[in-house]
C-alpha cells in the first residue's frame, strides 16, 4: 500500500531534526516512523507491510522526499525493527547472495554491520546488515531493513551516491525518529 503522494514536510522542519540530534554532516538522511500512521492502514497504529513511512535527504544541493517503509513486512518472534537514533550508513550492496551480486544500496558503516534494534517478543539486541533498499510492489520486502517504493528507488540511490560523492562523504548519517517526535 502506498499513500497518494510523496511526504510534505519543509526543508526547515527536517534541518531542524538534524540540528536537535546534533548532525553536522553536510548530506543526511532522516526517516520518519509513522509519517502516515494516522492516514494509511489502522489508525493511531504504527502498521506494517505498507509504506507509510518517510525518508528525506537533506543536502545544501538537494532535498527529496521518498515513501518507505522502516518496519519488517511481517510480526514474527525474534523479528529485527530499527530502534530510533543516529546510524550511520556507507555505500555498499543489498542481495549480495543473489546472481550477480545485488544491487547499490546502503549497508550499516561499522565492521560487523550491527546497529541497535528490538526484536518481536524478545526485547532489545544488535541486528546485523539493517540495509536501506529497495522494497517490492506488492511487499515492503523487509526482515527489519529500512526500504523504498521500488519506482522511487532509482532516485533515491542516485542522489544519495551523487551528494555523498559531492561532499566527499564515505559514510551518510540516518536520523531515525517516531512520528510522534518529529
Amino acid at each position: 500500500m502506498l499513500p497518494p503522494s510523496r511526504p510534505q514536510q519543509a526543508k526547515s522542519k527536517t534541518q531542524a531534526l538534524l540540528v536537535k540530534a546534533r548532525l553536522a554532516d553536510e548530506v543526511a538522511l532522516v526517516g520518519i516512523r509513522g509519517y502516515y500512521r494516522d492516514s494509511m492502514g489502522v489508525p493511531s497504529e504504527n502498521d506494517r507491510g505498507i509504506y507509510d513511512d518517510a525518508i528525506f535527504l537533506v543536502s545544501p544541493n538537494a532535498y527529496a522526499t521518498f515513501n518507505a517503509n522502516t518496519d519488517p513486512s511481517i510480526r514474527r518472534q525474534g523479528i529485527a525493527v530499527l530502534k530510533p537514533g543516529v546510524h550511520r550508513y556507507r555505500k555498499g550492496k543489498h542481495g549480495l547472495s543473489k546472481p550477480g551480486g545485488g544491487y547499490p544500496a546502503l549497508r550499516p558503516a561499522n565492521p560487523a554491520e550491527e546497529l541497535p534494534v528490538t526484536r518481536d517478543g524478545q526485547g532489545d539486541s544488535m541486528g546485523i546488515a539493517i540495509n536501506i533498499h529497495k522494497g517490492g510492489y506488492n511487499t515492503t520486502s523487509s526482515l527489519g531493513c529500512q526500504t523504498l517504493y521500488p519506482s522511487q528507488w532509482p532516485a533515491f540511490i542516485s542522489l544519495v551516491y551523487s551528494e555523498m560523492d559531492r561532499a566527499n562523504q564515505k559514510t551518510i548519517p540516518y536520523l531515525l525518529v517516531e512520528e510522534g517526535n518529529a
